[in-house]
């Protein structure tokens, strides 16, 4: 990863969307549920707490824009879009054993299915992803509105005890802050968003 300009450190909170209703071939469209919201209203509050003045950055896709809009408005800035924090597409078109094709991807990590990315490329893609934040706000505090399957990509390939396991406990929403110094992490910590566990779900 390339360095960033400065030696202070750089912060990286990484949000998992908040629950979304699952639609079959609108994974750009769909929004939260009334769930949804509420988890997002609260991980506004509790982000709120860090008094440092933030920047916010987002998947594209309406869901992870959606959750961290009420972060961006406490803060007084505006959602910035990065379509490299997109959710992984697992295939070009609806899957109907979701189970056994995430697992699939997550055993063998160059094997994609027709129209979908593998591991690897979804992989990199959240990392180009992640330096282009570090080289646009060095040295600040960044919410990065993403999904959880691109998430435990990112976090694995800083440690590799973020695998597929993982993944299939996190909450939704979920928080990770990741902690950067001249582009290199040096320390995970999840921050307890106060969500229901589980990832298992058709859309990410």
């Amino acid at each position: 990863m390339t360095a960033s300009p400065t030696t202070d450190a750089t912060t990286l909170t990484f949000v998992r969307h908040a629950h979304s209703p699952y639609v079959p071939n609108r994974e750009a469209e769909r929004g939260l549920s009334g769930r949804g919201r509420r988890d997002a209203a609260r991980v506004a509050d509790v982000l709120a707490r860090d008094d440092r003045t933030v920047d916010v950055v987002s998947s594209p896709y309406a869901r992870a824009v959606e959750t961290v809009q009420p972060i961006a408005e406490a803060a007084g800035t505006s959602v910035v879009t990065d379509d490299g924090f997109r959710d992984r597409a697992l295939a070009g078109d609806h899957v109907e054993d979701f189970e056994a094709a995430i697992e699939r991807v997550w055993t063998e990590p160059t094997f994609a299915w027709p129209g979908g990315e593998s591991n690897d490329e979804a992989q990199a893609r959240g990392l180009e992803a992640a330096e282009r934040t570090l080289e646009r706000w060095p040295g600040d505090h960044v919410i990065v509105g993403t999904h959880g399957n691109l998430l435990a990509l990112i976090l694995r390939a800083y440690d590799d005890r973020y695998d597929f396991d993982f993944w299939r406990e996190m909450a939704m929403p979920d928080v990770y802050r990741v902690t950067y110094r001249c582009g290199t992490p040096e320390r995970i910590t999840r921050i307890d968003p106060g969500a229901r566990a589980g990832a298992r779900s058709a859309g990410d």
